[in-house]
């Protein structure tokens, strides 16, 4: 799979519905019954299963920023490479910055939407920076 401008545009929409903080947008970038696995995760499975697990992180941190930073083809998926800033002040919240670094691996559909995402990020530096804040932070 080669990274086209038609794939350039949609992650570069994509990564825009993240900065709206609308969930419901997010996951109209998935085919209906597209996938979205995070960590090797049980996948949230359709539409309202991605937006549910999307609204969950948009809540938790209601500044969030995604930043995409790279594009890659390997084999037939698309390596969508992210960089996500937020605080974590939504209920229950921990207050701390954090700051990570994950990508997605898209099988991308016939409709030219996302069939198949499979997420990673380093969970641990994740926890440690709810608890203690992104590098550099004081606290």
């Amino acid at each position: 799979m080669m990274v086209t401008g038609a794939v350039r545009d949609l992650a570069e929409r994509y990564t825009a519905a993240w900065c709206n903080r609308n969930a419901s947008s997010v996951a109209g970038f998935y085919s209906p019954e597209g996938s979205l696995s995070i960590n090797r995760g049980a996948p949230a499975v359709g539409r309202a299963a991605i937006a549910a697990a999307a609204q969950e992180f948009m809540t938790d941190f209601p500044d969030l920023a995604v930043f995409m930073e790279a594009l890659e083809a390997q084999a037939d998926r698309i390596v969508y490479r992210w960089r996500l800033t937020g605080t974590n002040t939504g209920p229950s919240g921990t207050g701390r910055r954090v700051g990570i670094r994950g990508f997605e691996q898209w099988r991308i559909g016939p409709d030219g939407l996302i069939a198949e995402s499979r997420g990673q990020f380093d969970r641990a530096d994740f926890q440690r920076q709810l608890g203690h804040g992104a590098s550099g932070e004081a606290g």
